[in-house]
């Protein structure tokens, strides 16, 4: 069954890779824009609509968990590889996206925050205190 977390794994960064090639020749990049995140996107929608469903079987989901464990290794060492100084020689498309992605979280945890009109969580219990070595130690 945990051929069914590699299928969908594949299939997502299949179409992550289709969407970031689009997505960057839609900005006029000749580069995949996105496309690793947007499968890991994919992933996780994927999986919490299986899950919804009762499409996701124990073995299934152990699969899949797996395999999204190992994806985020990939995506590191992805991201790693990227030259920077080359982005921003490029042109502005790389400065507008980072600026943009870090006020689009702000205001994204900002609104979450604001709109939560649930309990505040609880305080956390005091830990106990370190058991003592006995005495004399026989």
């Amino acid at each position: 069954m945990i051929i069914y977390g590699v299928a969908l794994l594949a299939i997502c960064t299949l179409a992550g890779v289709i969407m970031g090639d689009l997505l960057g020749v839609l900005l006029g990049v000749k580069s995949n824009v996105g496309g690793v995140g947007i499968a890991m996107i994919l992933l996780i929608c994927a999986r919490l609509w299986m899950h919804g469903r009762g499409g996701m079987t124990k073995d299934c989901e152990m699969g899949v968990g797996f395999w999204g464990a190992m994806y985020i290794p990939v995506v590191v060492a992805m991201a790693a590889q990227q030259n920077v100084v080359t982005a921003l020689h490029g042109g502005p498309v790389a400065v507008l996206a980072a600026i943009g992605s870090v006020v689009v979280c702000g205001c994204t945890i900002a609104l979450i925050s604001r709109t939560n009109k649930g309990e505040p969580l609880p305080d956390e219990p005091a830990e106990p205190a370190p058991m003592a070595a006995p005495a004399g130690g026989r």
